[in-house]
């Protein structure tokens, strides 16, 4: 294949991907038996709430199909990922990933609908990536200028979904189990599009309606981890020290009532949509082969892994492969921001990559977002082969420059190298996508 065919073979498994991560077709397979639960269950209300990236597919889902039966609802998603808002299911679109104003009037209006609910009250909350930024409802005393400043000091800080989470959990009136502690006594399902490794349910989304793993202790531990405790706002330390000691009551844990009622289902994950870009490649014609559904850490140290992987295998070859082969991953990385540049995991792992791979002939790699978004960025990521930093050079560019400045984006806009998709209507991590050839 030449340069152009090899990326739309790229491009063709991203979405081969993407359309097997729906999440409108995966909650519509619900619908039915959700209808069975409420009329056999003898409830007089059927409420939807929902957040996340992939919370207006997941509505209209249900909405096409119990609409006669739907009570009302509330949902809040990203700003950009609805197209209209006139149904019974009532849209806020609001900031992600630092939360703003829109999604705390979005939350305290679902606060205000489950904390009407009783035990004739059926809630079907839907759950996706991105529901920690877009459920935000800070603790009594601490403000919402407070919590994004914390939420920004987490993400430049290079730590992963859980660290950031456990911290988020404790300072929320509704993550953690808290959800499911206002919508108590009612029947409560949660349906979830995954977007964390290992699908953790107290980690998606923070957990809002599932029992909390994680304490104020363990909150401590994260920002001191990240030299974080001097540099947080006072207040928001001193309420973590209380809860550690006791003052404050913690979130809610495993044996507590107000889960009796609950529920929580993943209807779809990274597995789901890495399984459907595995079975295209072999349709394709391509050797295929999926690394791993873990990819973590720094995003600039996958790459090279990635890299290393992807070489070996080449090297390996005791001639040119009579197929392309395909290599396939998914995860989720982190960045840890020194620089004052503009980028995401996946820009920055692509960029990693390329100089990895500078000169070598043979290696494509598409790394996005799922969501289609990466970062503070309009791309979901960017496509990169052993001729990326060569053409760079030509023009000025210095690849190291860019990474240590943390500018990825920019250095993929000048030499036309970023994916862009807009929202895609799912959210289950990130993948990439490697072929060899000769």
């Amino acid at each position: 294949m030449n340069r152009r065919e090899t990326r739309e073979r790229l491009i063709e498994l991203f979405y081969a991907a993407i359309r097997a991560g729906n999440p409108y077709h995966a909650v519509a397979l619900r619908s039915k038996e959700i209808r069975s639960l409420y009329q056999e269950g003898g409830f007089k209300r059927l409420v939807v709430t929902g957040f996340g990236k992939a919370a207006y597919p997941m509505a209209k889902a249900l909405e096409d199909n119990l609409g006669n039966v739907i009570s009302n609802g509330i949902i809040i998603t990203k700003y950009g990922h609805a197209t209209r808002k006139d149904t019974k299911i009532k849209t806020f679109e609001a900031g992600h990933p630092i939360p703003d104003e829109m999604g705390l009037n979005g939350t305290e209006e679902i606060i205000k609908l489950l904390e009407e609910s009783d035990e004739n009250t059926f809630v079907i909350c839907l759950i996706s990536g991105g529901g920690s930024a877009l459920l935000v409802a800070p603790e009594h005393g601490i403000s919402l200028k407070e919590k994004q400043e914390v939420t920004q000091l987490l993400l430049e800080s290079g730590a992963d979904i859980n660290e950031v989470n456990t911290v988020r959990k404790h300072l929320s009136r509704v993550k953690g189990g808290r959800l499911a502690e206002i919508a108590y006594p009612a029947r409560v399902i949660s349906l979830i599009l995954s977007d964390v490794i290992g699908d953790r349910l107290d980690v998606i989304a923070s957990g809002p309606t599932e029992p909390d793993r994680t304490t104020f202790q363990d909150a401590l531990y994260v920002l001191e981890k990240y030299k974080l405790a001097t540099k947080i706002p006072s207040n928001i330390l001193n309420h973590f020290k209380k809860g550690a000691e006791g003052f404050i009551v913690d979130t809610p844990k495993v044996g507590n009532p107000v889960f009796q009622n609950v529920q929580n289902i993943i209807i779809g994950s990274n597995k789901t949509v890495l399984e459907a870009a595995r079975q295209r490649a072999e349709e394709l014609g391509f050797q295929t082969e999926i690394i791993t559904y873990e990819l973590s850490g720094e995003a600039r140290k996958a790459a090279k892994w990635l890299a290393f992987r992807t070489k070996e295998i080449k090297n390996n070859l005791t001639g040119p492969p009579v197929t392309p082969i395909c290599l396939l991953s998914s995860g989720e990385t982190t960045v840890t921001v020194r620089g004052n540049g503009l980028g995401g995991r996946n820009i920055e792992l692509a960029l990693s990559f390329a100089m990895e791979i500078e000169g070598v002939e043979g290696i494509t790699m598409l790394s996005a977002g799922t969501d289609g978004t990466d970062g503070p960025t309009e791309a979901a990521g960017a496509i990169v082969d052993g001729t990326t930093v060569k053409k760079a050079k030509a023009l000025g560019l210095y690849p190291e420059n860019f990474l240590n400045n943390n500018d990825s984006y920019r250095f993929f806009e000048r030499i036309d190298g970023l994916f862009i998709t807009g929202p895609t209507g799912t959210n289950v991590m990130d993948i990439q996508i490697i072929l060899i050839e000769d």
